[in-house]
């Protein structure tokens, strides 16, 4: 059976116009991305890169990627980040914004018109996602860093301890932050979700190199699911790298490491 409901003349040239605002607002949204002229300098394997690609995707904004390499920094790199000399490194109307964090907050500041909003309207609410992000990284960097370059087999245990206490820890505020839906942001992604997702594939990585596997149904159920839900949006779906992709990576910098120790014992 077809419906079709018919609305008084009055009301559909409300509709008609509602709609034509928007579609100009649409509009003028992606010519503004393309004459802001935004650019981001990264590499592909880089969660931290993956950040920044996740909130132009959630944006809607356009932007030129620009591949660096992690052995041989551009000079465009090094001029953007002369502080930290890494990525990635947005560069908005010819400025630079370093940081991953700082410039997912940086997007969703700028372009606050635009798609969802990245973090909470409410001060209390932004100020825990803040901390919650913050506690990403202060656990995950320097354990991830352990596992990637690591050597020492009890480093590389204690790193091990360190991460999967960390996601019981994150299991908790999950339930807390998400009150029963799909994210840390609830209905949609925030600064939680974006700073923990993009350590995803990462982690699927560390379980092919390690054997253990960080997100278990069994001990964070609701991680789990959050990082399924979270790996079926677009927006992070076309960044986040494939795991095994990621294991070659670690394997090539582990070859190109060994190499470089190499030529400097012989000069």
């Amino acid at each position: 059976m077809h419906l079709s409901f018919k609305y008084p003349s009055s009301s559909a040239e409300e509709i008609q116009i509602i709609l034509a605002k928007v579609e100009t607002t649409f509009r003028s949204t992606k010519r503004m991305a393309k004459e802001d002229d935004v650019k981001l300098i990264g590499v592909w394997a880089s969660p931290y890169v993956a950040r920044a690609m996740i909130a132009l995707n959630l944006k809607g904004i356009e932007y030129e990627y620009l591949p660096d390499d992690l052995f041989n920094k551009s000079e465009l790199l090094l001029k953007s980040n002369p502080v930290y000399k890494l990525v990635p490194v947005l560069i908005h109307r010819d400025k630079p914004v370093c940081e991953s964090r700082v410039i997912v907050e940086y997007i969703d500041q700028v372009w606050a018109s635009s798609g969802p909003s990245i973090l909470p309207a409410d001060a209390y609410d932004r100020a825990i996602a803040r901390f919650w992000a913050a506690y990403v990284d202060d656990k995950f960097v320097p354990s991830n860093r352990v596992l990637f370059w690591g050597k020492d087999e009890k480093s590389i245990a204690e790193a091990k301890e360190q991460l999967l206490a960390a996601l019981l820890q994150l299991e908790e505020a999950f339930v807390k932050c998400s009150k029963g839906k799909s994210f840390f942001g609830g209905d949609t992604i925030n600064l939680v979700d974006i700073t923990l997702g993009s350590f995803l594939s990462w982690l699927k990585a560390f379980q092919i190199i390690t054997g253990i596997n960080f997100l278990d149904k069994t001990k964070t159920p609701r991680l789990v699911e959050w990082a399924e839900c979270f790996h079926s949006v677009d927006a992070a779906k076309e960044v986040l790298p494939e795991a095994e992709k990621l294991v070659e990576f670690w394997k090539f910098a582990h070859a190109a490491s060994r190499v470089s120790v190499a030529d400097a014992a012989t000069k």
